[in-house]
């Protein structure tokens, strides 16, 4: 029976024990769950979730200074659980975007090759919606052009924007090109 009072004020010094130092060992976790985070670019692709741990992490560190280190610690432990959730919410939002961007790249190139053929077949079409034609599928090629420069230094989210709205000027082209030449008519025999 003499033991229960000794292990229960045991059990109390190692709690205040634990309670009254600053929980370095988790900071210092939390910090590297940030810094794996951002090398998987959850700064870039994950930015709510990445915000929030680094946020967590500076409450902490707000707290260690307060000399409230129970908080720090809870801090500490939320700032690696969003910083391990920016990161894998990083890796699923960069292959998203990846898919993506080389689906509409895909497309536009169909696209691009329809429209560079009726340009070639078209004799009977007007100047004008011929010029307009050109210059539109030249915007079209630099467009996609920076796309794929963004796409081979791994920036799916910078040429994300570059492929907006490609497509529907790709198909504006050709419409304009078929509705530009007259209809053929068979030619008739004297």
């Amino acid at each position: 029976m003499r033991r229960w009072p000794l292990l229960a004020w045991l059990l109390a010094s190692i709690v205040v024990a634990a309670c009254g130092t600053p929980p370095h060992k988790e900071m210092d976790q939390a910090q590297g769950a940030i810094d794996a985070a951002r090398a998987a670019g959850a700064d870039r692709y994950a930015t709510a979730e990445y915000e929030l741990a680094t946020n967590a992490l500076k409450l902490a560190t707000e707290a260690v200074a307060q000399r409230d280190y129970r908080l720090a610690l809870n801090h500490a432990l939320d700032s690696r659980e969003r910083a391990q959730n920016a990161a894998r919410a990083a890796a699923e939002n960069h292959a998203r975007i990846r898919g993506e961007v080389e689906r509409s790249m895909v497309e536009i190139a169909g696209g691009l090759a329809q429209a560079n053929a009726r340009l070639a077949g078209t004799s009977r079409v007007p100047r004008r919606v011929l010029a307009d034609a050109r210059r539109t599928i030249t915007q079209v090629n630099n467009d996609v052009q920076k796309a794929d420069a963004a796409m081979k230094a791994n920036d799916y989210l910078a040429a994300q924007p570059l492929l907006t709205g490609v497509k529907e000027r790709i198909a504006a082209v050709i419409a304009s090109l078929d509705a530009g030449s007259p209809a053929q008519s068979p030619r008739r025999r004297r």
